[in-house]
């Protein structure tokens, strides 16, 4: 099946910044990434590259949402799926050199304060992780607030420890930031 243009730029600008960040991805190489005429994306995004990141930070924090929840829910076990969570965040770094990690945290780094329509982008996504990962962990018989606390706090760690590994280019934050997020959950539980 063909890829629509609207798609392939969409990817392409995904792709680009979960390596170059937002100020790193210039329209021109999102278009001739893409293989589309230039002015396609003002076609599908009259709102310029603001306009074109909201949609791909919407749409990527969905797709890792999705992601995330399922390996989330893989484990035979509420501890063996948060594991699962962080051991496959660390090999995706691995496998990519350190250069693909959450375009969601680099890009809220970025415009939090230079761009209020990208901030609310990436507060949409992360409220919607909070609230899923939070109905994964009361699913489980944790209490809504204990549940909320664990979400945050293992959304906070995995993200912290993407920064982190990126720039160490080791896994090690990754794997600590596991271990802290499981003693969280035995808390919880306790």
């Amino acid at each position: 099946m063909e890829t629509s243009t609207k798609d392939r730029i969409l990817d392409t600008t995904a792709a680009m910044f979960r390596r170059y960040g937002y100020t790193g991805t210039g329209l021109k190489q999102v278009v001739q990434r893409a293989n589309a005429p230039f002015g396609s994306l003002y076609h599908h995004f009259p709102g310029g590259k603001e306009e074109l990141g909201g949609e791909v930070i919407r749409r990527s924090g969905k797709m890792y949402e999705d992601l995330v929840m399922a390996i989330f829910a893989s484990g035979a076990t509420l501890e063996e799926g948060l594991a699962n969570v962080f051991s496959g965040a660390a090999a995706v770094l691995r496998e990519t050199d350190y250069a693909d990690a959450c375009p969601i945290a680099t890009v809220a780094l970025e415009v939090a304060s230079t761009s209020e329509p990208l901030r609310k982008a990436t507060v949409e996504v992360f409220d919607g992780w909070i609230v899923a990962a939070t109905l994964r962990f009361v699913t489980a018989g944790i209490s809504e607030t204990k549940a909320r606390d664990l979400a945050i706090g293992m959304i906070a760690a995995l993200e912290g420890a993407f920064v982190l590994a990126r720039a160490t280019r080791s896994t090690e934050a990754l794997e600590v930031a596991g271990k802290m997020s499981l003693l969280a959950l035995e808390a919880a539980r306790g």
